[in-house]
């Protein structure tokens, strides 16, 4: 007689969301802008104590982008325009208990927004390269937005959502240096760039420098930060 396979109560298995967030800041010593993150410290169990990922359940009403959209703006006040699935992570054992199944998000910030984030006892900014053990499996769901946001950008107008309206190459280039965390020689990354039909001279120059003045790009607008295929947005 064959074995009969173990039966898990459906009822048990809960859907939640999660939201890395990404964004460009420099430390407290005023150092080059580096790739930074905010976590949420848990006030209860599991992981009582430890930082996570925002993030929390699905009201059964709203859509997955409503429901990480709403916790990021009740735990950090912050409301990214940028915001992509990432993936789903379901471990098993991936939380103590019930099984849980997070859709996690992924989204990008510019500095002066990143300055609108509610920082406090619960709410810090923290290196996305030198993270704290976190709760739940955060650290492997953050290590892989990493890789997908460090393999995107190289071919793709993603690094547009940590620009301003118009920018510089200079300030582009600072935009990949600092995400790849490598130097790039900025002689090919020009030709590149100016060969490239994602940005489009804007035929003016930034002002208040003592030398030339820099030309001002932007990018194409018939481009999407990212391509949704067929879908629209929720």
């Amino acid at each position: 007689m064959n074995a009969r396979a173990p039966q898990h109560d459906a009822a048990l298995v809960s859907l939640a969301v999660s939201t890395v967030i990404f964004a460009l800041k420099a430390d407290s010593a005023g150092e080059t802008a580096s790739l930074r993150l905010p976590l949420v410290r848990r006030i209860r169990e599991p992981f009582t104590g430890r930082w996570a990922l925002p993030g929390g359940p699905i009201d059964p009403t709203e859509g997955l982008e409503r429901a990480a959209g709403r916790h990021l703006l009740d735990t950090t006040a912050l409301s990214p325009t940028y915001l992509e699935q990432l993936y789903a992570f379901g471990g098993i054992d991936r939380s103590p208990g019930d099984r849980v199944v997070s859709i996690v998000y992924w989204a990008l910030v510019r500095s002066e927004e990143a300055q609108l984030a509610a920082v406090g006892e619960n709410v810090r900014w923290f290196s996305a390269d030198d993270l704290p053990p976190l709760a739940f499996d955060h650290n492997a769901i953050v290590e892989y937005a990493l890789w997908r946001l460090r393999t995107k950008v190289e071919y793709s107008r993603i690094a547009n959502a940590f620009l301003g309206e118009t920018f510089t190459l200079a300030e582009l280039r600072d935009v990949h240096e600092a995400v790849l965390r490598r130097a790039i020689d900025p002689a090919n990354f020009r030709r590149q760039m100016e060969s490239s039909p994602a940005i489009i001279a804007t035929g003016e120059h930034l002002s208040g420098g003592r030398h030339r003045p820099p030309k001002l790009y932007r990018y194409n607008g018939a481009v999407e930060l990212t391509d949704r295929g067929p879908l629209t947005r929720s």
